[in-house]
């Protein structure tokens, strides 16, 4: 039994409920074709045995993953998975959210969820090339592709220079639209730093996420075509529904 935790990356001491390294052993295993759309997923004495858990445990993951729409109880029938397809979202020179899932999803479009004007941290100051504490405006929003969000965001801009853009934002429901008011008809990705957490409560929340999901997390800078840096941004999207596709920047 002991083999058979090791084996599947099972870690009694790691922090992470063995419900939730269940269900994420179990994505995986969808992710790489070992357990085919559409068909049944093998019984829970049998996943018990492969993860070395008891079926408690394995019926935790399994009704969390019903919860998240990548599996379907039948009854009387069993378990069936309903798509090991993520979305592969690009990020390269030019990263826009609704060009980027153009052809992979038939509705897209970004929520504002709140915005304020704050002093920038140290971080967000360095970024957007301003002194500490300068005013800038964050906006938080949230991506949906077919009623599903795919994307959480916080984006800080300078408040003088782009004062009014949460309206804008919340008109449009398109950064790039909302630029756009401001006289920035194309603007480039300068950097992109990649990481993946657990995701917190707010991700929890927003994302409509179970306890002990991953989050892939993009802290990234965008500038205009001659330098200039207008936005820092921090964003996550959840492992289970998003990849994340890098290209030249």
């Amino acid at each position: 039994m002991i083999e058979r935790q090791q084996a599947d990356g099972i870690e009694r001491r790691s922090g992470v409920s063995l419900w939730r390294q269940i269900a994420d052993r179990i994505l995986q295993a969808i992710a790489t074709g070992d357990f085919a759309e559409n068909a049944a997923l093998p019984p829970e004495v049998t996943l018990a045995e492969r993860y070395g858990v008891n079926r408690h445990t394995v019926r935790s993951a399994i009704s969390a993953l019903v919860q998240e729409g990548v599996l379907r109880a039948e009854q009387g029938r069993g378990t069936f998975v309903l798509s090991r397809k993520r979305l592969s979202y690009p990020i390269g020179a030019r990263t826009r959210f609704s060009t980027g899932l153009q052809g992979q999803t038939s509705e897209r479009h970004i929520v504002l969820l709140s915005s304020a004007v704050e002093l920038a941290s140290q971080r967000v100051a360095e970024g957007l090339g301003l002194a500490r504490g300068t005013e800038v405006i964050r906006l938080e929003t949230r991506g949906e592709a077919d009623g599903r969000p795919v994307s959480r965001a916080a984006g800080w801009f300078e408040a003088r220079r782009f004062a009014g853009i949460d309206k804008a934002m919340a008109e449009t429901g398109s950064i790039t639209a909302s630029l756009a008011r401001f006289g920035i008809d194309d603007y480039l990705r300068q950097s992109t730093v990649l990481s993946a957490r657990h995701a917190d409560a707010a991700d929890l929340a927003d994302l409509d996420l179970q306890p002990g999901a991953i989050v892939l997390v993009t802290v990234a800078v965008n500038v205009t075509p001659d330098g200039q840096p207008i936005q820092f941004s921090e964003s996550r999207f959840p492992a289970e529904r998003v990849e994340l596709k890098l290209s030249a920047l």
